[in-house]
């Protein structure tokens, strides 16, 4: 009889063995839900990381973390400036499906993302998350817009970019008050230093891991830096042979060490999905090979650098040339964690997990990326490998009238040769999905 029930209780062992490992195996998922921490800089260009090929400084963090996950080549974020690209990625759709399309918000202008948006913070608060908004928000600064009406339990932060520090407007004559650093809904301090934003944003990105290390977070860490005026704090003021700007880039990649190091300190390292990218293109910084800067629709203004790791889930070196963007990175976490994200919602994203999983056997549909000016209209359209142009504004210094241009990303990365003449049939097809896909998210409005 004993024997017996040894028997039953090892086929009772084997039997929820066999369905977590099933389980395990069907998703590529650990069942405990991973941390997640989105390090987004401002302004930070596509060659502006070592393992991008940068040159006069060196980001040793970010390059291990290269090693350590994916590095993908053809990442791509919802718009030319900050605004909409932070729209785009919180709520994993274009920016003009929210109405976040146009130039960016001001500390006189009045809008912000809608309260009746649902944001990657609220998918997965939904879901047992401390969410936490440290660093740069730049979606609407009056209280209804703000991190905490949007399923941030936590915001430190500035609401808006560093340059409109007690800016004066002379179009309309408005006078911005001192840049105000918020915790929660309060603000603590008027015009802080700014050399000490990366650090001050480092430190308590630190705090929060350590406060909420028993439990899933999600650290959403947007810094203000590489966007000017560029500061930084003495111990990084002159390590680079690039002047301030290399000593910004290096001080970001302390910070990504920082929270690495916090991570491994606390025993939370190996489940934490940690993403790095940019929210659009430089300023001042370097997008080599690709054309264009922040602002453009050339692929220097949205192409951007984009690594991710997670210890045993991502394989360690890989790298990947699908074409993936940011709003890709709301469903894709929707998938990990198991939340929902409501039926009723149109999105623009794709579930890319199993690539994450698979980079090197995992291939995705082919599907289009829209890009969108700052202006807030539709430009161009990549689909495979090919981009086609339809308008320029912001970027284009020709008087003339802009040709339509068709380029060959995988022959033609610098978008120096228009082949447009050469693949009418090409350029007739592009052009139609373009058009039909504005006109359609137009009458959203």
């Amino acid at each position: 009889m004993k024997k017996f029930g040894i028997t039953i209780y090892l086929i009772v062992l084997l039997s929820v063995y066999l369905f977590l490992t099933g389980c395990k195996q069907e998703t590529g998922f650990t069942e405990r839900k991973p941390n997640i921490i989105i390090f987004f800089t401002d302004d930070q260009g596509y060659a502006d990381v070592g393992c991008y090929g940068a040159e006069g400084f060196e980001t040793p963090h970010l390059d291990k973390l290269a090693t350590e996950g994916i590095r993908f080549t053809d990442f791509y974020v919802a718009a030319t400036v900050c605004t909409p690209s932070r729209a785009g990625l919180l709520t994993g759709r274009y920016p003009k499906r929210a109405n976040s399309h146009e130039a960016v918000i001001f500390p006189y202008s009045e809008h912000g993302l809608s309260p009746d948006e649902y944001t990657m913070a609220e998918m997965l608060k939904s879901v047992g998350y401390a969410t936490a908004c440290i660093g740069k928000w730049h979606l609407g600064h009056l209280e209804k817009f703000m991190p905490n009406n949007h399923g941030f339990d936590y915001f430190f932060g500035v609401p808006y970019s560093n340059d409109m520090d007690s800016y004066y407007y002379k179009h309309n004559d408005f006078q911005s008050p001192p840049l105000p650093l918020y915790r929660n809904k309060e603000i603590i301090e008027e015009g802080p230093d700014q050399r000490y934003l990366t650090r001050m944003y480092t430190e308590e990105a630190v705090r929060f891991i350590q406060q909420e290390k028993e439990n899933p977070f999600f650290l959403y860490l947007p810094h203000n830096m590489p966007h000017t005026p560029l500061h930084v704090s003495e111990i990084f003021e002159g390590k680079s042979d690039l002047g301030i700007y290399g000593d910004v880039i290096m001080e970001l990649d302390w910070s990504v060490g920082e929270i690495v190091k916090s991570l491994k300190q606390e025993g939370i390292y190996e489940n934490t999905l940690f993403i790095f990218t940019s929210d659009n293109g430089p300023q001042v910084g370097s997008a080599l090979p690709l054309r264009g800067k922040k602002a453009t629709t050339w692929e220097g203004g949205q192409r951007v650098p984009a690594i991710m790791v997670w210890p045993g889930n991502i394989p360690m070196n890989s790298k990947s040339s699908a074409m993936v963007t940011a709003m890709d990175l709301m469903p894709t976490l929707a998938k990990i964690t198991g939340a929902d994200i409501p039926s009723k919602i149109i999105m623009d994203g794709s579930d890319i997990s199993e690539l994450l999983l698979n980079p090197a056997t995992v291939k995705l549909p082919e599907r289009p990326f829209y890009y969108y000016a700052r202006n807030g209209e539709a430009e161009a359209v990549r689909l495979g490998k090919w981009k086609l142009h339809i308008s320029k504004s912001i970027g284009w210094k020709s008087k003339e009238k802009f040709p339509v241009s068709l380029y060959n990303l995988e022959m033609d990365i610098s978008e120096k040769d228009n082949i447009a003449e050469m693949h009418p049939e090409i350029v007739e097809k592009l052009r139609s999905i373009i058009l039909e896909f504005d006109r359609l998210i137009t009458k959203e409005l």
